[in-house]
């Protein structure tokens, strides 16, 4: 574990029973593979490329990068050198979502048509001590909570064509109101408030809304629509929750959760599916790739406000594999 700040290495390493060292300690440590980057938004990229200088792999927070231009530098110096790159999230992952991906799968919806994916909330001043990296460059809405959304619509329905959208802030400064810096203005540099929609190579077209300006409101995460049904997704800011499904001419009806990981926190199943890559020598889920085209999808809608015009997306990816068997024991789907 290594932090730039020793003293809190040395406090979170006791913690856990690990060793704290520098941070070149750690990259120049031959036995480390696999460089977890848990930094702010706007060190993610500069942090992975030490990592990939120091012949690491690296599995990042989200978003990749704060930009798709530095989130492309970063993918293409991973393939120069022959590493792996990924990105959270990795919640998509998760047993209901993994679930409701066998639903679409099945072909029971239908032809996909569109859906629906919302978060929306007052701000995170309410709650987070040191706020201001949320409405810095690389923060906001859409790139602190998109990267769920966007990723859990692309493991359920494919990769994105086309973005339009619409993008504002209501406020060019928020007051803190969680301790210990109660009363404190910050600037807002981001959008606040973003409305869009996605056109995806499927065919379907979704609608999106990311808000740090709403007082609440009645939408559930995530819809998707098809001929023959509707699915309800639950929040894939987690891994389980009630998935429910209404059959065309019938009524919601809960679906049980069949795939694992849908009890608890598994944040680092993405780093664990990258380990157990390496050594089978397959993809990896969470990878950069797909991470690199939400980045693209989630800079697209300012870049659709700005423009007044729909945004074709360049980036390619596949949908992840499904994970259908338990990672316990060393045992994983290819």
């Amino acid at each position: 574990m290594a932090d730039l700040n020793q003293d809190l290495a040395a406090q979170r390493a006791a913690e856990f029973g690990l060793s704290a060292r520098t941070v070149s300690e750690l990259l120049a440590d031959p036995a480390i593979e696999i460089i977890v980057n848990l930094t702010v938004p706007k060190a993610h990229v500069a942090v992975a490329m030490q990592a990939l200088e120091a012949g690491k792999h690296t599995y990042s927070e989200k978003p990749l990068g704060i930009d798709f231009k530095e989130g492309l530098a970063l993918a293409e110096a991973a393939r120069a050198k022959g590493l792996r790159i990924g990105a959270a999230p990795d919640t998509f992952l998760g047993g209901s979502h993994q679930t409701a991906r066998a639903i679409v799968d099945s072909g029971v919806l239908g032809t996909p048509v569109g859906g629906t994916a919302t978060f929306m909330c007052p701000g995170h001043e309410r709650w987070h001590p040191n706020p201001d990296f949320y409405y810095e460059v690389g923060g906001g809405p859409m790139l602190d909570m998109g990267p769920y959304y966007i990723t859990d619509l692309v493991n359920l329905l494919g990769p994105v064509a086309q973005v339009a959208g619409f993008a504002i802030s209501p406020r060019k400064e928020r007051l803190i109101t969680s301790e210990p810096r109660n009363g404190e203005p910050i600037p807002v540099h981001v959008p606040t408030h973003v409305a869009g929609v996605m056109a995806f190579q499927c065919g379907a077209v979704v609608q999106i809304g990311m808000s740090f300006d709403v007082a609440g409101h009645k939408h559930v995460p995530l819809e998707l629509y098809g001929t023959e049904g509707t699915l309800i997704v639950p929040d894939p800011n987690h891994f389980g929750g009630q998935i429910e499904f209404l059959k065309k001419g019938g009524s919601f009806e809960p679906q049980e959760t069949t795939q694992p990981y849908a009890d608890a926190n598994y944040r680092s199943i993405g780093v664990a599916d990258l380990a157990h890559a390496l050594r089978s020598d397959r993809p990896h889920r969470a990878n950069g790739d797909l991470a690199l085209h939400v980045l693209e999808v989630m800079e697209a809608f300012e870049r659709a406000a700005e423009t007044g015009t729909t945004i074709r997306i360049e980036t390619k990816t596949e949908r992840p594999a499904p994970l259908s068997v338990s990672l316990q024991d060393g045992r994983l789907a290819r």
